[in-house]
């Protein structure tokens, strides 16, 4: 069952080298992998993969790089502190209007919310 998909040559041809590509790295896995004496040069059974050391340096070492500007504290105001003090903001002055009808006896003890009976 074969299906038929409207592509142009070169994308044809470039999606087949990938595909090789991706079957001849997976094979080379696969025997690096499995190889019995692997063990033996005290590596651990692991592939060494370069291109994932590389990622893994580089998210431990992004705080020794980092230089504070305007445009990252602009992100951390817009993202963290305004979001946070307006939800804070919020939170406080509706309980605080809440305590205040409760003590004021504008809502009676039956229809209050949080009760303890």
């Amino acid at each position: 069952m074969s299906a038929e998909y409207d592509v142009s040559e070169s994308t044809r041809r470039l999606l087949e080298e990938k595909a090789k590509r991706r079957l001849f790295l997976r094979e080379q896995f696969l025997k690096l992998k499995s190889d019995p004496f692997r063990h033996a040069s005290n590596e651990g059974g692991t592939v060494f993969d370069p291109a994932l050391q590389r990622y893994q340096a580089m998210k431990i070492n992004t705080f020794e790089f980092f230089r504070p500007t305007s445009k990252n504290a602009l992100i951390a105001l817009a993202f963290l502190v305004i979001p946070v003090s307006l939800s804070t903001y919020c939170m406080h002055t509706s309980r605080s209007n809440a305590e205040h009808k409760y003590r004021t006896g504008e809502v009676a003890y039956k229809d209050r919310r949080f009760k303890f009976i």
